[in-house]
């Protein structure tokens, strides 16, 4: 009888090993969980599947090892090496969620702002609609502007002028209280950038091409329009 057991403490050993062995043939032959995520959602789902099966597999080895352990059976090597392998897989399988998960936020991203309108052709620079608010602009609501855009675009809003410039003193506008962006209007950026004064109600005027005496470039104007010193 003991002659039997010991037979199945040797077949359970060698399991284990060879699902320890099988995690290490799966990291060498299957690409990086970067790379997969990168691929397309398919493949890194089935990666994901992949590894949450070798998980599964090294927690029901080490339960059997765990209690060979514990009837003295095996050597506390053994049994630190399964659950070393299982933590290995467990955080395989958390790296893949988590690419998995910022694939999908990229792509809903990407997505919504392509979704965003198109603004037509000016003919001339027009104050677009600025909703109910309108008149509460001043530069200290300049912050939440180049939050928005740091957030959206993960870079600094690309102001141009903020507040009166040499430019306006030589052309003779007051802009004191303006902020200039050098963005065309018609660009993804400048369009999500006039979606998001408009929702806020701040007031704007997109320049699409330089004017004499009033425009040097493409540009959105933030603020009320500018009045001749």
């Amino acid at each position: 009888m003991k002659h039997s057991f010991l037979i199945l403490v040797v077949v359970l050993m060698f399991e284990a090993s060879l699902q320890a062995q099988s995690v290490v043939q799966a990291s060498a032959n299957t690409p990086t969980a970067a790379t997969q995520a990168e691929s397309s959602p398919t493949a890194s789902s089935e990666l994901l599947q992949l590894q949450q099966a070798e998980v599964t597999k090294l927690s029901a080895s080490l339960d059997q090892l765990r209690q060979l352990y514990n009837e003295g059976l095996i050597a506390r090597v053994e049994l630190d090496k399964a659950e070393a392998d299982l933590k290995t897989a467990q955080a395989k399988v958390e790296t893949t969620q988590n690419q998995i998960a910022s694939a999908e936020k990229l792509t809903a991203e990407a997505k919504k702002l392509a979704a965003m309108p198109k603004f037509k052709t000016l003919t001339k620079p027009t104050l677009l609609p600025i909703g109910s608010t309108a008149g509460s602009w001043s530069l200290s609501n300049l912050t939440s502007v180049q939050q928005f855009f740091q957030r959206t675009f993960g870079r600094a809003l690309p102001t141009s002028a903020v507040g009166q410039s040499a430019t306006h003193d030589r052309l003779g506008w007051d802009h004191h209280n303006s902020v200039d962006v050098g963005l065309n209007p018609d660009s993804t950026e400048g369009s999500a950038l006039i979606n998001y004064l408009q929702r806020a109600g701040i007031p704007f005027l997109p320049f699409r091409s330089a004017i004499p005496g009033v425009a040097t470039a493409p540009h959105i104007h933030i603020g009320f329009p500018s009045h001749r010193l």
